[in-house]
Order: C-alpha cells, then sequence, then structure tokens
C-alpha cells in the first residue's frame, strides 16, 4: 500500500467523525441540555443542531409533553386517629429543562415527597368522612402547593388527583354494616309510603265507588217512582175517562183477593172488612132484578139503601179492625180462600148475567128508537 494513501484515509475518518459529532438532531417534544467542558451552555430545541465536537456534550435528554406519574399508597393519619392509604395520580409537564435538570436532582423523587407530606398536613385536619366526601378540596389544595413549590424546578403540575382512599378492614366492615342499615331504613321507609298511599287511594276509590252506586240507586228509585207514578196516573185518567162505576171497581177488587194468598213472600194474610161489601155491591148490582126497578123505588129506597150501605160499611169497619191475622196454611185460611174463589166466581155468573140482559135491554131498544 503507498504510504501516501495511509494518511489520506486517517484524516478522511477524522473529518467523517468530526461531522458526526458536530451534528445533533433533536426529535419533536425533546429537549438537549449541552454542556461544554462542563458548563451549561444552552438547549437544544427540536431539528438540526450543531455543536462543537469535543468540547459538547449532551447533559440531559428530557420529554416536554405532559406526563403521569402514579405513586404507591402512602399511610395518613386523619383526624380521628385512623389510618388510611391514599394513592394519587399527578399530571405534570417540563416547562424549563433547564431547571428541572440542574434545580432538583430527581424531580419526580421530589415531587412524590412533597405530595405525601402536603397529603398529611391536609388529611391530618380531617376525619374518616370528611376524607372521603372532600376529595375535590384535597385535590385543590394539593395542586396549589405542588405548584407553588415546583415552579422554581421548571415544571408545572396541572392536575392533582387521588385515586383510592382506603381506610382499615374494620372501618370497611362498620361502614357497609352502617349502609347496610341505612339501606334497609330506606327500603321499609318507601314500602311503608307506598303501602299508605295504596290504602289512601284504595279508601278513595271504594268511597268514590259508594258515592256512585248510591247516586245510581237514588237515580233508579227516582225513576222507578216518576214510572209508578206515571202509571197509576194514566190508570186514573182512563178510570175516570171511561166514567167507570162502582160495580166494575167492586169486580175488579174481588179478582185481585185470590193473589193474596197466592204469594210465597207472605208469612200471613188478613180477610179486609171490604169483602163482604163488595160482594153484597156486586150481587145487589148484578143480581136477578127487574130492570126497571131502580127506577121505581124512588126517593125512599134510595135513603134505605144508603142507611143500609152505611151501616154495612160501619160493620166491615168494626170487622176489619177487629178482624183476627189468618195463618196461610191454617183451616180459616183455606176457607177464607174457597170463600174468595166461590164469590169470584159468583160475580163473573152475575157479570155474565148482566151482560145477557143489557143485550137482550138493546135489542128491544132498538126499534121504538127508529
Amino acid at each position: 500500500m503507498d504510504p501516501v494513501v495511509i494518511p489520506i484515509l486517517v484524516a478522511a475518518l477524522v473529518v467523517v467523525f468530526l461531522m458526526a459529532a458536530t451534528v445533533r438532531i433533536v426529535p419533536q417534544a425533546r429537549r438537549y441540555n449541552i454542556e461544554r467542558f462542563g458548563r451549561y451552555r444552552r438547549t437544544l430545541q427540536p431539528g438540526l443542531n450543531f455543536v462543537l465536537p469535543v468540547a459538547d456534550r449532551v447533559n440531559t435528554k428530557l420529554d416536554v409533553r405532559e406526563q403521569v406519574y402514579s405513586s404507591d399508597p402512602k399511610p395518613v393519619i386523619t383526624e380521628d386517629n385512623l389510618v388510611v392509604n391514599i394513592d394519587t395520580v399527578l399530571y405534570y409537564q417540563i416547562t424549563d429543562p433547564r431547571a428541572a435538570a440542574y434545580e432538583v436532582a430527581d424531580y419526580l423523587q421530589a415531587i412524590d415527597q412533597l405530595t405525601v407530606t402536603t397529603l398529611r398536613n391536609v388529611i391530618g385536619s380531617m376525619d374518616l368522612e370528611g376524607t372521603l366526601t372532600s376529595r375535590e378540596e384535597i385535590n385543590a389544595r394539593l395542586r396549589a402547593v405542588l405548584d407553588d413549590a415546583t415552579g422554581k424546578w421548571g415544571i408545572r403540575v396541572n392536575r392533582v388527583e387521588i385515586k383510592a382512599i382506603d381506610p382499615p378492614n374494620t372501618i370497611k366492615e362498620a361502614m357497609e354494616k352502617q349502609m347496610r342499615a341505612e339501606r334497609d331504613k330506606r327500603a321499609a321507609i318507601l314500602h311503608a309510603e307506598g303501602e299508605r298511599q295504596a290504602k289512601i287511594l284504595t279508601a278513595e276509590g271504594t268511597k268514590q265507588k259508594d258515592i256512585l252506586e248510591a247516586q245510581g240507586t237514588q237515580q233508579a228509585m227516582i225513576l222507578r217512582a216518576d214510572g209508578e207514578s206515571k202509571a197509576v196516573e194514566l190508570v186514573f185518567q182512563a178510570v175516570h175517562r171511561n166514567n167507570a162505576d162502582a160495580k166494575v171497581l167492586a169486580y175488579k177488587y174481588l179478582e185481585t183477593l185470590p193473589h193474596l194468598a197466592q204469594s210465597d213472600n207472605n208469612t200471613f194474610w188478613v180477610i179486609p172488612g171490604e169483602l163482604t161489601e163488595a160482594i153484597r155491591t156486586v150481587t145487589t148490582a148484578f143480581g136477578d132484578q127487574p130492570a126497571g126497578a131502580g127506577a121505581a123505588t124512588g126517593p125512599s129506597v134510595s135513603a134505605e139503601r144508603e142507611g143500609a150501605a152505611a151501616a154495612d160499611v160501619a160493620d166491615s169497619d168494626k170487622d176489619s179492625v177487629g178482624a183476627p191475622e189468618i195463618e196461610p196454611n191454617s183451616p180459616l185460611a183455606l176457607d177464607a180462600v174457597a170463600a174468595a174463589d166461590e164469590a169470584a166466581k159468583e160475580a163473573a155468573a152475575a157479570v155474565s148475567d148482566a151482560k145477557a140482559e143489557a143485550e137482550a135491554a138493546g135489542e128491544t131498544r132498538l126499534p121504538g128508537r127508529r
């Protein structure tokens, strides 16, 4: 090999090494602290950078993105002397790479210890219940203390969160029992409230039902009474319009008597005192008498008849007032029924005879009228 080539190759290798030592490429979101002869010189920004070979060197490489640091659970004593384990999560970001590298030896350890100290100061003034229910307050106080202390380290604490608060097992069991008792209490209250509402609604429904049924019964009775009154009025008008005499009324009265003993609901029935008067009226009206007998008697006969009728009415009233009650299946009841049937038969025969005489009288009068 030519002796001249060797120095050229050595010089080329030295130049390549110097060029490689001169160029520094920094990635995005990274910062490099450069020291020259052991003294901080500058911080390299992302991109292509040039440094003096041999004289400059990279001391620290830092990530300026927001980072998450989760600490281990730390025991903390509350105001009521209970030891709880608290686990925190810290969100931080490096704002000054030089301060983060030269102001504190290990910023993560410093932040962790500061967090534990601040937690003990904050939770030491709270009881267990306040600790469990005041997480927002604890987070705010932690962030204020950490942000103030880490500012000179070139670090900004964006957020601090309490991940878990673990009380002792005995306290957990007591809290579970308390929560169970509270839930049972609420369940019993809700059940009782539901039963009360159900009873109230049932009572209101029953009340409305009774009111509606009473109103319906009242309307039905009013309509029924109105219908009966109209029916009686129509019957009364029909009787007066047709000018029915005492004979027809007495016959209808006798027709109704047998039905009094046929009802199954009657335990006893009474023979009215007007029975004899009705039979006498029918017998007198439809008996075998001359057609002109009534006209020939004159006023004296009418007066005698009125007196006899008054006496019969008085006797019938006495009989009706003093008439004893007769049982349906007694011999007196059977005799009364037989008497009523016999009277009805006689009345029917008298009516048929009267109709025949009326027809015969009409036939004899027709030629004279013509």
